[in-house]
């Protein structure tokens, strides 16, 4: 009987660490890649948490003279406003913001405009705390 309350304790202990050393680890950075039929895209999510984050759209074919982002959850009903992003250079678009408010599973629209039209791809990202 000592023996299982000494290995339950032991197996809490080890329970209670995991989970304090993973909310402490820094979210690894996201990478994805969305292709269309107008547009492609690298989308990188520098932190991929619930605080505010950046998001950088790296264009690989289109060159749309604006893009704007917006995260919806489907399965908890949740929809971000949409977030306009910057042009720091040619091809490289910037948004900043709190796009992600609760971790899961979030779809990340990213909806591109210019002379080859309008075009909105989706990209699936997984955000934690």
């Amino acid at each position: 009987m000592r023996r299982r309350v000494l290995i339950a304790v032991a197996l809490a202990a080890a329970a209670v660490a995991l989970f304090v050393v993973g909310r402490g680890a820094a979210a690894e950075p996201l990478e994805l890649t969305t292709t269309g039929t107008r547009y492609a895209a690298t989308v990188l999510i520098d932190r991929p948490t619930t605080e505010p984050v950046v998001v950088e759209v790296r264009m690989r074919s289109g060159d749309p003279g604006s893009v704007a982002l917006a995260a919806v959850m489907p399965d908890m009903g949740h929809a971000m406003p949409e977030v306009v992003a910057r042009e720091p250079e040619p091809g490289r678009f910037v948004a900043e913001g709190r796009l992600f408010p609760m971790p899961g599973v979030w779809e990340l629209s990213i909806r591109f405009d210019g002379p080859a039209g309008e075009e909105t791809l989706t990209v699936n990202a997984l955000i934690t705390e």
